[in-house]
């Protein structure tokens, strides 16, 4: 009994793994005819990104606080206060800021297209779709993966950004790190290959995987109610886990 129910469970995952993988490289078929239709990609990066922005900003700075608080703290028994905008920039470039602009990604705007998506199968407007000879991976699915793909690392950079605005007011108006030393460290130690550039590649694989886990999870869902609902659940659960694991796989391959 059990060792049928372990096969079931294989057979079923490696179906699964085969049917997305098609999917996502009829994805990456599609998106090669969008650009002489750029509406469609300008639209959902508008959709995806500029509908995050504000819990991307707003999170971006008391991460900032609270690195500023911690970081502080720490580098005080040490007698390196001065160091406190660089721990602040490198923690965000290398790690929060890719990893955090993720996950919030993935509840936010991953959520939002699972659900438009599921509830275009579930209207059946997919199936009409496919009736009038028109292609729903690439109308539907492709731009919005395109745009996921180039709105993420503008998240990020802006996340980083805000974070980095956060540590310098607590670290130098509030508690009173030196001005000069805070942005001198922060200049001098901060690379950009291997600091700004590797949250980049982060941040684009990020994009890449938490966008076409909801679409994949929209487009399979369930043509109802309770089925679209599963399927947003399970894009967060899956977009968090994935995301955590490839930014395991990533720093050890970039800071080894």
């Amino acid at each position: 009994m059990m060792f049928e129910w372990i096969g079931r469970h294989i057979r079923e995952g490696a179906a699964d793994l085969g049917y997305a993988t098609r999917c996502f490289f009829s994805i990456l078929f599609s998106a090669g005819g969008l650009w002489r239709r750029p509406r469609l990609i300008t639209d959902q990066i508008h959709f995806i990104g500029n509908y995050s922005l504000v819990i991307i900003a707003i999170s971006g700075l008391f991460v900032g606080f609270v690195l500023g608080y911690q970081g502080y703290y720490t580098l005080n028994r040490y007698g390196s206060e001065e160091a406190l905008g660089l721990l602040v920039a490198l923690s965000l470039t290398r790690e929060l800021g890719p990893v955090v602009t993720a996950l919030l990604f993935a509840g936010r705007a991953g959520t939002s297209l699972t659900a438009e998506i599921g509830l275009m199968k579930a209207g059946e407007q997919l199936a009409a779709m496919e009736m009038m000879a028109v292609n729903p991976i690439q109308r539907v699915l492709a731009p919005r993966f395109i745009a996921g793909l180039i709105a993420m690392p503008i998240l990020t950079a802006i996340f980083n950004a805000m974070g980095i605005i956060g540590g310098y007011i607590v670290g130098v108006k509030l508690i009173g790190v030196d001005n000069g030393s805070f942005w001198s460290q922060m200049q001098a130690g901060v690379e950009i290959w291997q600091d700004i550039g590797n949250g980049v590649i982060k941040s684009i694989v990020f994009g890449f995987a938490v966008t076409f886990v909801a679409l994949f999870q929209g487009y399979e869902a369930q043509a109802t109610p309770e089925g679209v609902a599963r399927a947003t659940t399970r894009t967060v659960v899956v977009s968090s886990l994935l995301v955590l694991w490839l930014d395991f796989l990533l720093t050890a391959w970039m800071f080894q």
